[in-house]
């Protein structure tokens, strides 16, 4: 059981960047691994990034193309995103999740116990 809260959502023109934070409440923050997923109105929810308690990281590289970047500070309770060379195509509800459990599928929003509310971002054209 954690508690997650996003920020760092907001509007930014095409090609800028901004860095996502999602926050835990609790001590056993390190013992969870914690992911990203955006959703779009009318959009299926889709799987962005998540990084493990071992530090190692995973991409939806089809839709990401190297731009996102995962990252956590364990002594922070805190994960970001980082996302550089956004498109228009990248807004949407941005939400962190976490799991304590050992992450056999790591991109089905149904293996993550915990939700944040979300943070939108929206980058015009």
């Amino acid at each position: 059981q954690v508690q997650l809260v996003e920020s760092g959502g907001g509007l930014v023109q095409a090609g800028g960047s901004l860095r996502l934070s999602c926050a835990a409440s609790g001590r056993t923050f390190s013992s969870y691994a914690i992911a990203w997923f955006r959703q779009a109105p009318g959009k299926e929810r889709e799987f962005v990034a998540v990084i493990r308690t071992s530090g190692d990281s995973t991409y939806n590289t089809g839709s990401v193309k190297g731009r996102f970047t995962i990252s956590r500070d364990n002594a922070k309770n805190t994960v970001y995103l980082q996302m550089n060379s956004l498109k228009p195509e990248d807004t949407a509800v941005y939400s962190c999740a976490a799991s304590n459990k050992y992450l056999l599928y790591y991109s089905d929003h149904a293996s993550y116990d915990s939700w944040g509310q979300g943070t939108q971002v929206t980058v015009s054209s």
